[in-house]
């Protein structure tokens, strides 16, 4: 997730006050606590802060229809920029990058607003993880998703804002864009709070695999175990983007997701099953030989692929035969990629290819070159791994 701003004093991120639309900056203003005050109904709005800022005032124009409209909203964003109220950077961001409002909150133990750092860092890795868990789960549906799609949950990633505030996180998704990946969190974490509740009442796990389908996962589980852990309570709430409208199918309900300690081992027994229920996936893949080793020079040997087509993971181990191994070698050093058929195993992640059988070597595709450039720099990116 991108941040806002650098350590230190916080970097005020200004929108054009020709792009601001004036409904959307009320409704955010309203949904921040912000309290309209007299003035005509029918041409502007005058909004103050919920908590003691006196200095702050905002003349907010009914519609862009009016002659001074720009003008007054330019002065609006120049007095949030310069207000005391912790909710104007908020407000602030969320104009200049129109995007639906994810909040997270864990209360811990201690001095109320104090955020040990191990907290934040637990608190940024489950936002970070239900993210990622709705981008593929926006995709397609698995119990266990392993290093699959782990490109297309980083990419949304990318595009998602993240601002850290004491002992919450919000986090800023693209939208409409970004929707799929949202609507498909809520819903799978409602089906996962429901499935937790009828496993603590009837004793039974059968809920978790049927949630699978709302878009539950062992990756989600396992997101909602770091954000409860060491919490006394833990909160997502989220707020459709004002620009974009509330999403099809939620109406006007406000969504709050809430978790507790007590969750913990109906969450521990549901990640345990449902990685346990995917199954192994029997792909044939194209890839290029990035990494060669085995210990003996006439045996068997392990191949790392650069995956380029056949399978969503970046890349895959498979164990070799003699044979086979010496025409992965003869393909790493000419630089051709490689076809070989498989298993993909779910244990480890979905990153290795067992039962290997008819490698051969193949041409370049179009397209192939450039997604190995791209995969490359990813790599390099994410600091790569061990043989």
């Amino acid at each position: 997730m991108t941040p806002p701003h650098a350590p230190g004093e916080p970097e005020r991120v200004l929108p054009d006050p020709a792009t601001v639309d004036p409904a959307v900056l009320a409704t955010l203003l309203a949904r921040h606590g912000w309290v309209r005050r007299g003035g005509p109904a029918a041409r502007y709005g005058r909004w103050t802060p919920p908590d003691d800022d006196p200095g702050t005032s905002l003349l907010v124009p009914a519609g862009d229809g009016f002659d001074d409209a720009v003008d007054l909203l330019a002065d609006a964003v120049t007095a949030l920029s310069r207000s005391r109220s912790p909710s104007a950077r908020s407000i602030l961001l969320a104009l200049a990058v129109p995007g639906d409002e994810l909040r997270w909150h864990r209360e811990v133990p201690g001095p109320a607003g104090t955020a040990p750092w191990e907290d934040a860092e637990r608190l940024g890795r489950a936002a970070r993880g239900m993210l990622a868990a709705g981008a593929k789960a926006g995709r397609t549906r698995a119990a266990y998703f392993g290093a699959r799609l782990d490109t297309w949950a980083d990419d949304f990633l990318d595009r998602v804002l993240v601002v850290e505030q004491g002992a919450g996180l919000t986090a800023y998704t693209p939208a409409p864009e970004g929707r799929a990946a949202v609507t498909t969190l809520v819903r799978a974490l409602e089906a996962l709070r429901d499935a937790v509740d009828y496993r603590r009442v009837s004793g039974g796990p059968e809920a978790f695999e049927n949630a699978v389908q709302a878009g539950v996962s062992r990756e989600l589980v396992q997101s909602v175990e770091d954000l409860v852990r060491g919490a006394t309570a833990a909160r997502l709430a989220v707020a459709w983007s004002p620009a974009a409208g509330t999403p099809g199918g939620f109406g006007d309900r406000r969504v709050v997701l809430d978790f507790s300690p007590g969750d913990l081992p109906a969450l521990a027994e549901a990640a345990e099953l449902l990685e346990s229920i995917e199954p192994a996936v029997a792909v044939t893949v194209v890839g290029v030989v990035v990494r060669l080793k085995r210990a003996d020079p006439t045996g068997p040997g392990t191949a790392r692929l650069r995956v380029l087509a056949g399978a969503e993971v970046r890349e895959l181990k498979v164990r070799l035969p003699d044979p086979d191994y010496r025409l992965a070698v003869e393909a790493h050093l000419g630089g051709v990629p490689v076809r070989v058929t498989g298993r993909l195993e779910s244990r480890g992640g979905f990153r290795r290819l067992t039962r290997s059988h008819g490698l051969e070597l193949c041409g370049w595709d179009e397209g192939d070159r450039e997604r190995l450039l791209k995969g490359l720099h990813d790599g390099l990116r994410d600091g790569g791994d061990g043989p």
